[in-house]
Parts: C-alpha cells; sequence; structure tokens
C-alpha cells in the first residue's frame, strides 16, 4: 500500500531529509519520501503492517520535529 500524509509546519528541507532516513531504516517501510517543498510524505509498506508502519514513521517525525503534524485524513 502507498499512500500520501499532508506535514504541518515542516520547517525545514535538512529536517526533511532527516525524516526520510528514520522512517527509511523502519521495519518494512519498502519507500519514503518527504517533500519539504509540498509539505507532503509518501509512505510504501504491506497492506498487512501498514498501519503499524505509519505510527513508527509518525513517532520519527516527532523526534526530528516536535511541532510537525502528520494530518492522516
Amino acid at each position: 500500500m502507498k499512500k500520501t500524509f499532508k506535514l504541518r509546519d515542516l520547517d525545514c528541507a535538512n529536517c526533511a531529509a532527516k525524516m526520510e532516513t528514520a522512517i527509511s531504516k523502519l521495519p518494512d517501510v519498502q519507500s519514503v519520501s518527504v517533500n519539504f517543498m509540498q509539505q507532503k510524505m509518501t509512505l510504501e509498506a504491506p497492506d498487512a503492517v501498514f498501519d503499524q508502519v505509519l505510527q513508527s514513521a509518525v513517532k520519527c517525525i516527532s523526534k526530528v520535529e516536535p511541532d510537525c503534524e502528520v494530518i492522516l485524513k
């Protein structure tokens, strides 16, 4: 499954790169892209564990930039 999520208050391209690196190291992540200019994250993981991978990705984002919010709609 591949989904794109809007990011709110992503402050810099360097933070986006750090997020992308951290998330890519999570188990079951097939691909991830964090785009600073578009304020979006695209995440791909197996359907069976997608929600768990997404929650882990949200935690990684919070560690890198606590003010950044992932819009999960």
